[in-house]
């Protein structure tokens, strides 16, 4: 990474970033654009891949079912389903402890190398299992145990990525370029949704039982490898090579206590923030394929569309909030969110019961539109919460400790409440009280647009600090 001291343009070079209490009062650190637009490339485009592997599963979960957890019920089918999937959320804390203290040991580029090839790992796996009907119980614990795979290698990778963005971004740029994580997410979740609704399309519900479900799965073998690829090709981030620097040698090992306990009011604003993030969406994006399908008995196909325009819908609008983050800030974007699933949680979901076309997709695209507030604006307001020294570690372990209780669990819990009480409004109450606690978290949490990461002097780009000393220098 290139960076320099304002005093030196147009040269480049190394400059450290103190943690010191006056780290912003240094010489700011230039970043060269093109490793910054490379570095936000690499890291969407492996989200992407990540997502892309989540996303199939949830998307095929009825298919999944009837192959891994034979049943005349097929309520209990999908709850099984999901009980897998949640089982994955379980165990991304421990990815979490392990992957984050070891970003900000050895480096955050080497570990979101490590997640990516473990994660395409344990999707392709899941394409090879045999069926229950071909070697009975084994089929559904080989399922469990390629899950947990997933899981603890994904407990890695949301804060690594967003960790990754951040600390090469420039400040007043934050917002937008972590916008293109999301992004990447989007993508990853549309090419799933887009392959499981061709498969649907084109093959007979026979085909699609006994072979045709395996294709997504054993697609996430090469593009893990492309993954892998791009990764590697990433240079360290500015803010963690300054550290190294510093410490002129490896930087000695973080205790896991001090991630946890020196930065307690971060990471329960963390878990809050996160919390309404994740449960809005897994509900709309996982869980509402599957509600439209068992609860509402939509058509299969047609509910999938309906989800792919709402990802369209939000991939197009997500760089542009992601922009105004940075002009208004993260807090009353994520505000606005928060305010508006309360509101108008309800009436969506009235929307959707409704039936028609017409009604279902208004009431998705604005449950959509909603949580383009959160895939915008958080990749930038979470990073912010923590200091270099801690920021992989602590951020993942706030962030998976919050999406295993709250958000991976949503469409199992939603799918048991709904059984429980025959409610098929809970999707709405949920979503709504999500929001009441993600409200009172960023109504608590300082504003962070614009400004410099925690310890960090201020982050430019080189291509502004050039054009402003050339005006200097024609104004003299």
């Amino acid at each position: 990474m290139s960076i320099a001291p304002v005093a030196a343009p147009p040269s480049l070079h190394k400059a450290t970033r103190p943690e010191a209490p006056g780290a912003r009062d240094a010489a700011p650190t230039v970043t060269d654009p093109a490793l910054v637009r490379r570095a936000v490339k690499a890291a969407a485009l492996g989200n992407a891949m990540e997502w892309f592997d989540f996303g199939v599963y949830s998307y095929i979960a009825v298919t999944l079912g009837k192959v891994f957890f034979p049943s005349g019920n097929p309520t209990a089918q999908l709850l099984s389903t999901f009980g897998a999937f949640a089982a994955a959320f379980l165990v991304r804390p421990l990815g979490g402890m392990v992957f984050g203290p070891l970003g900000d040991r050895v480096g955050r580029q080497k570990v979101l190398a490590l997640t990516m090839i473990m994660m395409a790992a344990g999707t392709f796996a899941i394409g090879l299992i045999p069926s229950y009907a071909a070697i009975g119980v084994g089929a559904p614990i080989l399922l469990l145990a390629a899950r947990l795979v997933q899981g603890f290698s994904t407990g890695g990778e949301y804060a690594g990525a967003s960790t990754f963005i951040a600390e090469y971004a420039p400040d007043k740029r934050r917002g937008f370029l972590g916008s293109w994580l999301e992004f990447g997410t989007l993508a990853g979740y549309i090419a799933g949704a887009g392959l499981v609704t061709l498969m649907t399309a084109l093959l007979s519900s026979g085909d699609l039982l006994s072979w045709g479900w395996r294709i997504p799965f054993l697609i996430a073998g090469p593009m893990g490898i492309i993954g892998l690829y791009l990764r590697m090709r990433l240079e360290e981030t500015p803010a963690f090579a300054a550290e190294v620097e510093k410490a002129e040698k490896n930087r000695p090992k973080v205790p896991l206590r001090e991630m946890i306990t020196g930065q307690w009011r971060a990471l329960l604003l963390c878990v809050g923030l996160v919390l309404v993030f994740n449960v809005t969406d897994y509900m709309l994006l996982s869980y509402m394929p599957s509600y439209l399908t068992s609860e509402l008995h939509y058509d299969e196909t047609h509910g999938l569309l309906v989800v792919l325009g709402v990802m369209g819908l939000m991939m197009l609008a997500q760089p542009f909030v992601g922009a105004l983050t940075d002009r208004v800030g993260r807090r009353p974007v994520i505000a606005a969110g928060c305010a508006g699933f309360l509101l108008l949680s309800v009436p969506a979901l009235l929307l959707i019961r409704d039936g028609s076309l017409l009604a279902v997709a208004a009431g998705m695209g604005a449950l959509g539109l909603l949580l383009v507030c959160f895939t915008a604006a958080m990749p930038s307001a979470l990073p912010a919460l923590f200091p270099t020294r801690v920021r992989y570690g602590s951020l993942s372990i706030g962030f998976n400790v919050s999406v295993s209780l709250f958000g991976g669990t949503t469409p199992l819990v939603v799918t048991a409440l709904i059984g429980a009480t025959g409610d098929v409004m809970m999707p709405a109450y949920y979503m709504m009280a999500a929001a009441v606690i993600g409200g009172f978290a960023v109504w608590r949490t300082a504003e962070s647009a614009g400004r410099p990461l925690p310890g960090s002097p201020p982050s430019l780009e080189a291509e502004k600090l050039e054009g402003e000393a050339a005006g200097t220098t024609g104004s003299a």
